[in-house]
């Protein structure tokens, strides 16, 4: 396939939080789908590097830059960065995210607010920053979680009510963004294989019985949805928020 016939060629975007999982995996499939892409990330570099290698070596283009998602002043100079790199932004994958666990009424109000400020803040901050560059045809789009459709067990309550604000916001956005042919959209994956959530993790022999599919998800499924979100085919969709979880929550 000849590079110019790339879904996504010529296009430039920011994968927030992408050095490994769910966001390396999404920034490898835009890159292949022929987008120019920035990753940020906090304090990985090592394996940061590792996806711009990757990148690089398929014939991609792509670079890494530390950001802190949770500090206001970094994703703004992250953003700025990449405007000043390569011209413009077209695509605003918001995935950075943590989770603390616990009873609610255990959680450090500090951890509470360090969710708040990775979460909802720093999705915030992106997308404010990412529009001052983007035009006609852009794309947003926001990694949520099935958690906001089925609480599957408990202590998640904190990260819960952090990705529910995260969909909240998408489709508001819609309606301030649809004028300016601007599409935003929310990507729930249900129970993926990550660092966050890995497939022999401690809730991994009560979750998968309950996936439709019999398996955990992988970052390619979730990477998938993120692509077409991204490309021209959905040109058409907006405010759809996208259940990747095979039949989590069905």
């Amino acid at each position: 396939m000849n590079n110019t016939t790339l879904l996504l060629h010529g296009k430039v975007a920011i994968v927030t939080g992408a050095s490994r999982s769910i966001g390396a995996a999404i920034a490898k499939r835009l890159a292949a789908d022929g987008a120019s892409v920035a990753i940020t990330y906090h304090a990985s570099p090592d394996k940061a590097d590792a996806v711009v290698g990757e990148i690089a070596a398929a014939g991609g283009n792509a670079i890494a830059i530390q950001a802190d998602s949770g500090d206001p002043e970094a994703v703004r100079a992250a953003v700025a960065r990449v405007a000043a790199t390569f011209g413009r932004i077209d695509i605003l994958v918001n995935n950075a995210g943590i989770s603390v666990l616990g009873a609610p009424e255990e959680i450090a109000l500090e951890d509470f607010q360090r969710i708040l400020a990775v979460n909802v803040t720093g999705v915030f901050v992106a997308t404010q920053e990412a529009l001052r560059h983007m035009g006609q045809g852009g794309r947003i789009i926001h990694i949520g979680s099935s958690m906001v459709r089925y609480a599957a067990f408990g202590t998640a309550s904190a990260y819960t009510l952090s990705k529910g604000a995260v969909a909240g916001f998408a489709r508001g956005l819609v309606r301030d963004l649809g004028p300016r042919g601007i599409t935003v959209n929310t990507v729930h994956p249900g129970p993926t294989d990550s660092d966050m959530n890995p497939a022999d993790g401690p809730v991994a022999d009560f979750v998968r019985p309950n996936i439709a599919v019999g398996r955990y998800g992988e970052g390619a499924d979730i990477a998938a949805a993120v692509a077409y979100l991204a490309s021209p085919q959905a040109s058409f969709v907006t405010g759809a928020e996208l259940l990747v979880d095979g039949g989590f929550t069905a």
